[in-house]
C-alpha cells in the first residue's frame, strides 16, 4: 500500500497532512453484505473535518465564531465495494476557494489493497448563525488566509 500523506511548506516548516482512515462497521452494511451507499457521504464529512483540524482551523473553532458551512451540493462515484471490517483511507483536497465557497474533492481506497473505492465532491458555503451569506476574506481574513494557503494550487 502507499503512502498517501501529503507533505508541503508551510510559514517556513514543514507540514504533513494525513489522510483519514475509517474502519467499516457491521451496522453500516446493507442486506446485501457490502457498505450502504449512504455512509460514504458520513466519512466525507468526517474526512473534511480532519483536514480541518490538521490546517489548525477546526469546524468547532468556526461555529465559535458564528461562523456555519454547510453542504449545497454533493455527488459520488462508487467505483469498488466497501466491506464489513475494511479500512478506507480517505484522501481529502480543499480544490476551490473563493472566501464565500469551497469546494473539496475526495478519493477513497482500500487500506491493504490500494485499490480506489469511491470518489466524490462536496461544494460548502459559509454563513453567519443567522442563515446569512459571508465572505471569510472580508470579515475573518485570518481564516480567508489559512483556506487559501491550503487550496491545491497553492501548495
Amino acid at each position: 500500500m502507499e503512502k498517501h500523506e501529503i507533505v508541503l511548506n508551510h510559514e517556513g516548516k514543514q507540514i504533513t497532512l494525513y489522510p483519514y482512515e475509517h474502519h467499516a462497521k457491521y451496522y453500516e452494511t446493507d442486506q446485501m453484505g457490502i457498505i450502504h451507499h449512504s455512509n460514504y457521504i458520513k466519512w466525507m464529512e468526517e474526512a473534511r473535518m480532519n483536514l480541518m483540524d490538521q490546517i489548525g482551523l477546526s469546524y468547532k473553532q468556526m461555529e465559535e465564531m458564528e461562523i456555519i458551512s454547510p453542504v449545497i451540493s454533493l455527488s459520488i462515484d462508487y467505483i469498488s465495494m466497501v466491506h464489513f471490517d475494511d479500512t478506507v483511507v480517505i484522501e481529502t483536497h480543499l480544490k476551490k476557494y473563493n472566501g464565500i465557497r469551497m469546494e473539496l474533492e475526495y478519493e477513497m481506497f482500500d487500506k491493504k489493497s490500494g485499490e480506489k473505492r469511491a470518489t466524490g465532491k462536496s461544494s460548502h458555503c459559509f454563513l453567519s448563525r443567522s442563515g446569512k451569506p459571508i465572505s471569510l476574506k472580508r470579515i475573518y481574513p485570518e481564516l480567508d488566509t489559512k483556506f487559501f494557503e491550503f487550496k491545491e494550487g497553492n501548495l
